[in-house]
């Protein structure tokens, strides 16, 4: 399973679901350019650019079964990695798994534009989004790491093109929180991306619900898992 990082995430962001993951459940964590062990890439900017990126990471790893996860922002950009993998004539994933994050048409996503903001609004729209640590948050030095990363990856994420395409014939499970600013009729955008029908559900809590449940989450894939393997 591999799995995409929300904005200034990296491969060690989903350590937990690592742990929680049954022997044949292999985690596979992707890593953006700019952050831990591609600290020496500079940072992307474009959705485009880095989905290409992570086609690249991945590709010679597709012959086997696999499935995608991705979080807010890795939950746009699996959509759009998901794309590339079926237009370049790959084996489709299994199973679309996305948390925290509306259908990819979702109109207001042209409407924020947080990597804009002055440091001081972008630092308490973090503090909204309730996913940094207030170490972090209170540490000048860790902020003014953290800050230009968590720019980038908003850049990527509120300034890419939708355009309609093929619609899937792969399954999706999207799983939001209950607390999260969040349109409804958004997060059910992303039945427009499958003929099949989505797995629409709700966890307690705020953007970072994921950190709360990773068992919770682990046994939703895994029980996912296991309907396609009676299917074949």
């Amino acid at each position: 399973m591999f799995c995409l990082p929300y904005a200034g995430g990296n491969k060690y962001s989903y350590r937990d679901y690592e742990k929680m993951a049954p022997p044949h459940v292999h985690v596979v964590p992707l890593e953006y350019p700019g952050r831990g062990s591609r600290i020496k890439e500079g940072f992307v900017l474009k959705m485009d650019v880095l989905v290409d990126r992570l086609y690249e990471d991945i590709k010679s790893r597709l012959d086997d079964d696999y499935m995608i996860y991705g979080h807010s922002m890795g939950g746009v950009a699996a959509f759009f990695l998901a794309r590339k993998i079926i237009a370049a004539g790959h084996k489709p994933p299994m199973h679309l798994f996305i948390t925290g994050t509306m259908g990819p048409s979702a109109p207001t996503r042209k409407i924020k534009k947080r990597h804009l903001l002055s440091k001081k609004e972008f630092i308490q729209e973090i503090k909204d989004l309730d996913g940094c640590p207030e170490e972090i948050l209170q540490n000048e030095e860790l902020l003014n790491y953290f800050e230009p990363i968590l720019r980038a990856d908003f850049q990527v994420s509120e300034t890419y093109t939708y355009e309609p395409g093929p619609v899937f014939n792969i399954p999706i499970t999207v799983i939001t929180g209950t607390a999260e600013d969040m349109e409804q009729e958004e997060i059910l955008l992303w039945q427009k991306e499958s003929s099949l029908p989505v797995d629409f559900r709700t966890m307690p809590g705020k953007h970072f619900f994921i950190f709360k449940f990773p068992l919770e989450i682990m046994e939703i894939i895994c029980s996912k898992l296991s309907i396609h393997q009676q299917a074949y």
